[in-house]
């Protein structure tokens, strides 16, 4: 498994679904932003696929969203926290 190409899938993968989670939970990107850390200007960005998260936005945004049932279930209904690749690179 290439450790970074398998990065890039998964985050890919969230990235493509953080308008729907968004949704989902009724947030806005103000808020989700600030939760997570990053500027809002910045999670546009990445919604919008005009910036690439990084993988520790990565992981803030699976452990923002892991703790909400509502949202929890479109990332197992996606197969994102269920992938085996997701679960080897948590344990590098």
């Amino acid at each position: 498994m290439n450790y970074y190409n398998e990065q890039d899938r998964l985050i890919a993968l969230l990235t493509d679904e953080l308008p729907v989670l968004r949704a989902r939970l009724k947030i806005s990107q103000d808020e989700l932003s600030r939760r997570i850390g990053i500027s809002r200007q910045t999670y546009s960005l990445i919604e919008t696929k005009k910036q690439k998260m990084t993988w520790v936005t990565f992981m803030a945004m699976i452990a923002f969203f892991e703790n909400n049932k509502k949202s929890k279930e479109i990332l197992q209904y996606v197969g994102l926290t269920s992938d085996d690749a997701f679960k080897a690179l948590l344990q590098k």
